[in-house]
């Protein structure tokens, strides 16, 4: 099974613009995230694919693998379909570009959700982790998720998903992690339909799998992802290196 990562890049972030671009240790923060990839070992091969020639140089100057995208994209998944429509690949790994702090166990945990589905009913796969405090769990920026018992996603919102009518009901409260494994074919699937209500409203791209009826594996981790969003995130980063 033959397993990339793809680092989709775009330069114009509507809460932090450039942020990938930013100063951090010494090394971008697009710069961090590529390598942090690349030292977990668990790909085949790893690309930044992006509408940005200053990002394109960045990697490419620095030793890495970098595409540039054809046409103007509404997500990170159009993104990578794109450009691994050609490629000869089994799975494909969406990592953030925003996130530079990669965890190599919940990647490979997410993996072998692939190398143990023999009967191929799953179609991509993501992290997820418990949230417990109240402002998390009502925070709009993090994205929640519920799912059925065998741990397929029913639904991902900002909203607070359930709603608490009965604080007594033993509800856990998952956040969604944005790093995806999807089979090629999903991935090339998506690429060719069209955004619906459900993904327009809620502006997350993973509903528009859900819409059309893909499935959708979670792996529930207890480590959760390092994101760089706003200025203060990036502050937060630098600290931590």
């Amino acid at each position: 099974m033959k397993i990339i990562a793809v680092i989709p890049a775009r330069y114009a972030s509507t809460r932090f613009p450039a942020k990938l671009m930013q100063d951090l240790g010494g090394k971008t923060v697009i710069q961090r995230t590529y390598q942090a990839a690349v030292n977990t070992r668990l790909f085949y091969d790893v690309f930044v694919v992006t509408d940005s020639i200053l990002i394109y140089d960045e990697i490419i100057t620095n030793g890495g693998k970098a595409i540039m995208s054809i046409a103007a994209h509404e997500s990170g998944s159009d993104r990578i379909a794109e450009a691994v429509e050609n490629l000869d690949v089994d799975i494909v790994v969406n990592v953030q570009g925003d996130e530079p702090f990669i965890n190599t166990k919940p990647l490979a945990e997410l993996l072998d959700v692939f190398r143990n589905d023999f009967d191929k009913k799953v179609d991509l796969a993501s992290l997820m982790f418990e949230i417990k405090d109240t402002a998390e769990i009502e925070n709009p920026n993090n994205v929640k998720v519920v799912t059925d018992q065998n741990g397929f996603a029913l639904y991902f919102s900002r909203s607070v998903i359930p709603y608490p009518r009965d604080i007594n009901a033993g509800v856990r409260y998952m956040k969604h992690i944005g790093i995806y494994a999807f089979r090629k074919q999903a991935l090339l699937d998506f690429y060719r339909l069209p955004m619906k209500s459900l993904e327009a409203s809620e502006k997350l791209e993973q509903l528009r799998y859900l819409e059309f009826g893909k499935r959708i594996k979670m792996v529930e981790t207890n480590q959760g992802s390092i994101g760089i969003d706003t200025p203060e995130d990036l502050e937060k980063a630098r600290k931590l290196i």
